[in-house]
């Protein structure tokens, strides 16, 4: 997964506001004002326990969720976007894609470019070059003529986030990007991710279980909890024994590294019998 990224990306990352944003599911109110700035070029991870709003938040930064409050890229409300531009600027990679059947995963994945062509037009040069530079990186390319539906669980979500790298977006949002992935190909997706970042400016956006994993990679976190962020920031001010134990209810002690904090669960004490 070598080589550099300047075929994949667009012209750079965009600021994310996310303002006083409140959502629910009927009378069940999901998020509560939350707030967010993620810069451009930036990685911001959204953390929490199990129901605490993180994939509704990502749902509605995209507007496939109704909300209340105010989501701005680089000050321009998402809302007054046309449809095409919002898809040229956020590309998406969900937790559980709808995965087609019939499509070969080359298709799929240059279904990203449909937000750069005319409305029914054919691929073009540029496009090819862009969906076989993603494919490449994401080691997908032996698997262009194969059945997107015939994949393992890693291979379909390599292929979506190959289909939403393919966008060329300003700003990716990635829901639980390694879920389905080991971890040597979570590490591989999350570098590639970090070097596209790095190297173009691309401004990410996602929601990871793994919290060892968040504080490697993310320079920010946002800790969310019962539908509200409860702490924002650097890695290693989010992730603390106390805040793990107040919001996840979890043991754990947290290990500083050359790259960000890990977290090491600790097992209870033992129960001895009378």
């Amino acid at each position: 997964m070598d080589g550099g990224a300047a075929a994949v990306t667009g012209p750079g990352g965009a600021r994310v506001e996310v303002v006083g944003l409140t959502a629910a599911y009927g009378r069940t109110r999901v998020l509560d004002n939350v707030r967010l700035d993620v810069a451009p070029g930036g990685w911001t991870a959204v953390i929490g326990p199990n129901g605490s709003g993180k994939s509704t938040l990502l749902r509605s930064v995209l507007g496939f969720h109704p909300h209340a409050g105010q989501v701005r890229v680089d000050g321009v409300p998402t809302t007054g976007m046309p449809r095409r531009e919002r898809a040229r600027t956020l590309a998406y990679a969900p937790q559980r894609p709808v995965v087609p059947e019939g499509v070969t995963t080359g298709d799929y994945v240059t279904l990203g470019r449909t937000p750069h062509r005319a409305l029914l037009a054919a691929p073009r040069t540029v496009d090819r070059q862009v969906v076989a530079d993603v494919m490449a990186r994401l080691e997908l390319t032996e698997l262009a003529g194969r059945f997107v539906a015939t994949l393992s669980g890693g291979e379909q979500q390599r292929a979506v986030l190959a289909r939403a790298l393919a966008q060329q977006p300003r700003v990716l949002l990635l829901d639980e990007p390694t879920a389905a992935l080991d971890l040597g190909h979570a590490q591989q997706v999350l570098d590639l991710v970090d070097r596209l970042r790095r190297q173009d400016g691309l401004t990410v956006l996602s929601t990871l279980h793994d919290l060892s994993l968040a504080g490697q990679y993310a320079d920010r976190l946002a800790l969310l909890s019962q539908g509200q962020v409860v702490a924002e920031g650097r890695p290693a001010d989010v992730l603390t024994a106390e805040a793990l134990q107040s919001h996840y209810g979890a043991r754990a002690e947290v290990v500083p590294g050359p790259h960000g904090p890990a977290v090491l669960p600790l097992r209870g004490p033992e129960r001895h019998r009378a």
